[in-house]
Parts: structure tokens; sequence; C-alpha cells
């Protein structure tokens, strides 16, 4: 079958001799599968447990493998796509699901893994083709790689490289792209997707603490800068923190804040539950201070008995695009209409956390968003909104503090822009976020 063959129907065929695929990648391949067909998220399937599990059968070293071929995929597969098609003599070719996730494996072997032999990534994945029903695409896969076994690794960036062709090469939608060269600059988005291709490491920016949950430095910073707002600790504070899920924020605000009431709500029961164990464990083994209550509740309906709080920490659900390290599929699924959907969300769970604070209280809105509709213009409209009842407080200062006491300890310079903390993933040691603290005046 040529490359340039159009493939849109499936068409069933056995397989002419027995073919093995290896545990690791036939795991990778499957949960490529459902991801691609959007059917799951690769989080959920990569650490999922339970008879469907896809790699809990694995040896050690299959789920090392099998988990490297899913997320390296998943952050490369624009380039991957481009490389691909451009060995097609159609590049608008329709190719199903199967026999394009099996090219994309093939290929990110052969371009990114030097430890993995090219013999053993080509046959592998025309024999996933073929196992998975698709006899009259493995002539096409098996021509594709190996143009792409006989080229070059990557193409070297050009002296001057366009903001289309830079995502291009460093897999990142262009839309995208063109935001953040326009939101941050062309150098700052070069590090964002430069970031957005590497496994995220803990970089050390804040110094270890015990009894809380394993998390990303960014979540922890936002929890941190939160939790440092409370300027009087000697009397009864009262904490809400309204899109709690998975915990992580509130473990920390409970540690800090050990005499303090805290309320944690999420709409999602089922994560809530989880939420609620977790917190339960830490309580005993590590004497997790401060009397935290777990509520499933919508964060615009709450309860109005709940009254008032000295504290709210207002971490909305949003894109995410600041931890495409972390979430790579994200590139794969946003688009430009879903960020006003995302801000008119936002700006409601503003609003409602805005009416639950109390007089000279504070209120923490976080994303991890690097888009601005979903930061500082969801502020600004509820700044404009409310008029002169909130002044905005300078996190600078916050993070000063925080960096006296010992707490924050890496570099984050020029991380915060018009007093609100903004991190850039490659510019800054952590993921993307934005946090404003607002005061009632």
């Amino acid at each position: 079958m040529r490359p340039d063959a159009r493939v849109e129907t499936r068409t069933t065929v056995p397989s002419r001799r027995p073919e093995v695929v290896s545990a690791a990648r036939s795991a990778a391949f499957r949960v490529l599968l459902e991801v691609g067909a959007g059917r799951a998220h690769s989080d959920e399937l990569l650490h999922a447990s339970g008879s469907g599990a896809a790699l809990e059968r694995l040896s050690e070293a299959d789920r090392g493998l099998a988990m490297a071929l899913v997320m390296g995929v998943l952050r490369w597969q624009i380039a991957l796509d481009a490389r691909i098609r451009l060995l097609f003599a159609r590049p608008e070719s329709v190719v199903v699901n199967e026999v394009m996730v099996a090219l994309r494996l093939g290929a990110f072997q052969l371009l990114h893994m030097d430890r993995i032999p090219a013999h053993a990534a080509l046959s592998e994945s025309v024999a996933l083709v073929r196992a998975a029903g698709q006899e009259y695409a493995t002539g096409m896969v098996n021509a594709v790689l190996r143009k792409i076994a006989a080229g070059p690794k990557a193409a070297a960036p050009k002296i001057f490289e366009t903001i289309p062709a830079m995502a291009e090469r460093l897999g990142h939608p262009v839309w995208l792209v063109e935001r953040w060269a326009a939101a941050y600059g062309r150098a700052a988005a070069l590090a964002i997707c430069e970031a957005g291709q590497r496994e995220p490491e803990s970089a050390g920016v804040l110094a270890m603490m015990e009894g809380v949950p394993m998390m990303d430095e960014g979540s922890r910073l936002v929890a941190e800068l939160a939790a440092a707002v409370v300027i009087d600790t000697s009397r009864d504070v009262r904490v809400w923190d309204c899109c709690a899920a998975p915990g992580g924020k509130t473990a920390v605000l409970a540690a800090r804040l050990p005499g303090a009431e805290v309320l944690a709500t999420d709409v999602s029961r089922r994560r809530l539950r989880t939420m609620e164990e977790r917190l339960g464990a830490m309580a005993v083994s590590a004497g997790l201070g401060g009397s935290v209550r777990c509520l499933a509740a919508d964060a615009t309906a709450l309860p109005a008995e709940e009254g008032v709080f000295d504290l709210v920490l207002c971490d909305v659900p949003c894109s995410g695009t600041g931890t495409l390290g972390r979430n790579p599929e994200i590139r794969l699924r946003l688009d430009a209409a879903e960020l006003p959907r995302q801000a008119a969300r936002q700006r409601e769970i503003l609003r409602a956390a805005l009416g639950r604070v109390a007089a000279g209280g504070r209120v923490v809105y976080s994303t991890c968003s690097l888009e601005p509709e979903e930061c500082e213009r969801v502020v600004d409209a509820l700044i404009a909104e409310t008029g002169s009842a909130w002044r905005r407080v300078d996190t600078q200062s916050l993070l000063d503090e925080l960096r006296e006491r010992g707490v924050l300890q890496g570099e984050l310079k020029d991380a915060v822009r018009d007093r609100a903390l903004r991190t850039l993933p490659g510019v800054h040691a952590v993921d993307g976020f934005y946090a404003a603290v607002l005061e009632r005046e």
C-alpha cells in the first residue's frame, strides 16, 4: 500500500503470521487508542487499578516504558503527525485511529528514544496494526517508518523561526503559541514550549513539607501564598477552599493554619470522598492541624448557613495550559472557543467567593492557566463589577514573607505582574500559575 493511499474504512484480515508485541507497547497502544478516541484521560488510564487497568499487570520495567511511550507520544503528537504526513503524497489522507496511533508510536521511538532498536520500533508498530485488524495498512506503516528511520532525528531550528514553525517543531498548537508570544514575548513562548516537552521535575523552589500529599510545586506555592494572607492567627479563623479536590491545597492550609476552621467543598462527590480519605489518613499519620470539614457543594451555591470567611481560596477549574508538561493531551483537546466558556464559569465562582468574605477578609483567586481570559480578565471584571469594595494585595510582599520564613527557597525572578503571581513554565522552575489576592475594604 502506497503512503499516499486513503485509509478510511476498516477491513479485518486474519494475521498472516504470528507476531509478538511487547507488553509495554501493547499497553501503550491501548491507552493511546482510548485517549485518541476521547474516551478517557491518560492520567486516569495510566494510574487506574482493577481488572481493566492497562498497566497494572506489567512488570516495573514494562510499566515505565509504557508510561514513557504514552506521555512521549502525547507531548510530540503534533510534531509527529507533521513528520508522518510529509511522507504521504496526499497529506489530507484520512487514517483510522489504530493506524495513526501505531505510526506515532513507531515514529516517537525512532526519533526520541535512543535505546530502542529501530527494527523493534518498526516491526512492532506493523504488528500492532495487524493485530488491530488493519492488515491493509501494514505496508504503508512499514514504508513510512522506514523513511523516518533513514532520515534525520530532528530538523534544527532556523536562524529565524516563525511562530508556526516553532509551534510545529515543539509539538504545540499554533494558536496557543501565538497567544503566548503576544502575552509574554517570543522568548518566553519558546521557553514555555520547550518546558512542555520535558518531564516535570521537582526543582526545590519550596522547602520540603512533611505531612501533606505530594503535589507539584506550583500548586503548593499557591496554597502557601493563600495561607500567608491570613494576617491575624491569634483569633478563630474561618477558611473556605471552594474547589478543593484533590485536597493538596486544603492540606497545606490546615497545616499552616492549625487553629483554623477549614471548610473544603467540591462539586464532585466522588472526588470529595477520595479527598476525605486522604485528609483523614494524614490527620492520623502526620497530626494534620486544623479542623477540616468536607462538603459536597457547587462553589456558586454554598448554603447560606455556612456564613462568611476570613480567607477564601478560589482555585478554579481552568484550561490547564500552564501544566502541559504534566498533562500533554490538553494541547490536543483544547480549542479557543473553550476559553470564553471557562471564563464565564470562573467569573461565577469568583463572584460567589467574594460574596462570602468577611470584612477585612481576603480571597485568593488562582488558576493553572496561561490565558488572560481565565486570569487577569476574570479578576478585572469582578473588580469593575464590585466597585471600590476590594483592593489588590501585592503578592510580592507575600513571596518575601515566604522567603523570610524559609518556605520559598528557589528563584522566582519577575514572577509578579500587576501585583499578581504569574509563573511561566521554562521561565520559572514551576508550572504556569496565576494567583491574585483581593482584600475586602
